[in-house]
C-alpha cells in the first residue's frame, strides 16, 4: 500500500528526470563560501558559530569546509536518475524511505522520515542530555526517550561547552535553553499541536530591575550587556567561556528561594548550582551589582507559548518559495519540513564527504525538500552531526551513513515516539 503523502511517493518511483528548479527568493549568484566572522543574525559575536561559513550561514558545527559545487550552469540540463533503495513502515503514521540519485554533480543518497501528526499514537519532541551543558550521540538520546525513530537537532558549541546555539524546549521535560536573538529559526510546535517554521525568542525580567535586560538562558554564551540566567539544568555554574573570555566589568549572582545570597564581580566556575546564576556583562553587569541584598524575582519564557521548539542556521522554505542562495559547498545535511497538504512532517538526512554520496549544497537541500512536497523547511546540523536512527526489526538501527565514520556526540535531536 503506498503512503498518502508526496514525500514517500518521490522514495518509491524511479524518476527518470529533475523536477523543474522551483522560484528562488533571490536569484542572485552566489560563489564559493570564505571565512566569516562568527556573528549570528543580529550582529553579535556568536563564539559557537564556526569561523567558516558561507552566505547563508554556518554549514555544520564542525566548521570543516566541503567540496565545492560546480556553477549551476553546469549540471541545470543534466537529467537527474533517482533509484529507490529502501521503504518501509516504521509504524502507523511512521514511513521510512531511502533513494539515490545522480546527476552532473556526483551521486546523492538520501533517507526520509515522513510522520503524520495527524495519527494521534505518535509525538514528536526534543531530545537532549540532562544537562545542556552536554552532548550524546542520536542514538542514545533515542534510546533514551524509548523513540521510534530520530535525527540530530540544532547546532552547537563543539569543542567548547557542548551547549546548543538556539533555543531548546520539550514537551514533556520543558525549556533547556533559549536565547532573545541572533540564533532563533526554529521549527516548533505550538501549543496546540500544530507545526510551524519561524521565530522563536526568549523573554525575560528581573522585577526589581526594570532596566535589566535578560537575554540568554542556560546558553553557551552571553549578550555583550545582556545578563544570562543558569540553573541546574545547565550543569555547574559557568565559567569565563560564557562571557567570551570578559573578565572585566562583568558580574555574578546567585540567587536562593528568591533571596540574593552572593553578588561577585568574577565568575566561580564549576561550583553546583542551587537556585539561580545570573551573569552579567556591561550593562548586565551593572544592573546587576544593584541586587545585592533582598528579593530576586526572575522569570523567562519564550515568546508564543510553544510547546515544543529547535533551532537551526535559516528557514530553507517559507510558503513553498525557497529562502537560500548558497549554492557553493556540498555538505551532509540534515533539515525539517513540513507538508501542509497532509500534515506531515518531514525528516530528511542527506549523506555526504564520501564518493557514494556528495552531499548537497543549501539550495539543493531546498529544493530537494520543495520536491518531497515541504510548505516550510529549516536546516539543522550538517557535516558529521546528520545522524538518521529508526526501528528495524525491533530494534533502533542508525539509518544513514554519518560522514565521520562514526556517531558524532551532539547537542539534541528530533526524536519520533508512540504514546
Amino acid at each position: 500500500m503506498l503512503p498518502r503523502s508526496r514525500t514517500t511517493a518521490l522514495a518509491l518511483a524511479v524518476v527518470l528526470a529533475g523536477l523543474g528548479a522551483p522560484a528562488l527568493a533571490d536569484d542572485s549568484p552566489s560563489g564559493p563560501a570564505s571565512p566569516t566572522d562568527p556573528t549570528g543574525p543580529a550582529g553579535r559575536v556568536d563564539p559557537g558559530l564556526p569561523v567558516h561559513a558561507g552566505v547563508d550561514g554556518p554549514h555544520s558545527s564542525d566548521g570543516l569546509r566541503g567540496r565545492v559545487a560546480p556553477r549551476a550552469a553546469a549540471y541545470d540540463d543534466e537529467p537527474t536518475t533517482r533509484v529507490v533503495l529502501e521503504q518501509r513502515r516504521i509504524a502507523p503514521g511512521v514511513r521510512f524511505s531511502s533513494w539515490s540519485e545522480t546527476d552532473a554533480r556526483g551521486p546523492v543518497r538520501s533517507h526520509l522520515l515522513a510522520v503524520d501528526l495527524d495519527e494521534s499514537s505518535l509525538r514528536l519532541d526534543y531530545a537532549a542530555p540532562t544537562k545542556v551543558a552536554a552532548t550524546d550521540d542520536v542514538m542514545s538520546l533515542a534510546r533514551a526517550r524509548q523513540a521510534i525513530a530520530a535525527v540530530n537537532g540544532d547546532f552547537f558549541d563543539i569543542g567548547r561547552t557542548g551547549a546548543p546555539l538556539g533555543v531548546g524546549r520539550s514537551v514533556t521535560r520543558g525549556l533547556f535553553n533559549a536565547r532573545e536573538s541572533g540564533w532563533n529559526a526554529a521549527f516548533y510546535l505550538t501549543r496546540k499541536g500544530r507545526a510551524q517554521v519561524g521565530e522563536v525568542n526568549l523573554r525575560g525580567a528581573i522585577k526589581e530591575r526594570p532596566q535589566a535586560s535578560v537575554t540568554n538562558f542556560n546558553s553557551h554564551f552571553v549578550a555583550p550587556g545582556g545578563i544570562g540566567v543558569y540553573t541546574q539544568r545547565w550543569g555547574t555554574s559557568p565559567g569565563y567561556a560564557v562571557t567570551q573570555g570578559q573578565e572585566k566589568d562583568i558580574r555574578m549572582v546567585e540567587v536562593r528561594g528568591g533571596k540574593v545570597v552572593s553578588n561577585r564581580a568574577r565568575l566561580r566556575p564549576g561550583s553546583k548550582i542551587r537556585g539561580l546564576v545570573l551573569v552579567g556583562r556591561g550593562e548586565g553587569a551593572r544592573q546587576l551589582r544593584k541586587l545585592r541584598t533582598g528579593s530576586a524575582t526572575v522569570s523567562w519564557w519564550l515568546a508564543g507559548r510553544p510547546s515544543m521548539v529547535v533551532t537551526g542556521s535559516k528557514a530553507l522554505i517559507d510558503e513553498g518559495i525557497v529562502q537560500v542562495v548558497d549554492d557553493s559547498e556540498m555538505h551532509p545535511r540534515t533539515a525539517v519540513g513540513i507538508d501542509r497538504d497532509t500534515n506531515e512532517v518531514l525528516l530528511l538526512v542527506v549523506d555526504g564527504r564520501s564518493s557514494s554520496s556528495r552531499g548537497q549544497t543549501l539550495v539543493e537541500l531546498a529544493r530537494t525538500m520543495v520536491e518531497l512536497g515541504a510548505d516550510e523547511a529549516l536546516n539543522l546540523d550538517g557535516g558529521g552531526s546528520s545522524t538518521m536512527v529508526a526501528r528495524e526489526s525491533g530494534s533502533l538501527q542508525v539509518q544513514n551513513s554519518p560522514s565521520d565514520g562514526s556517531l558524532r556526540q551532539v547537542a539534541n535531536g528530533l526524536v519520533v515516539t508512540q504514546r
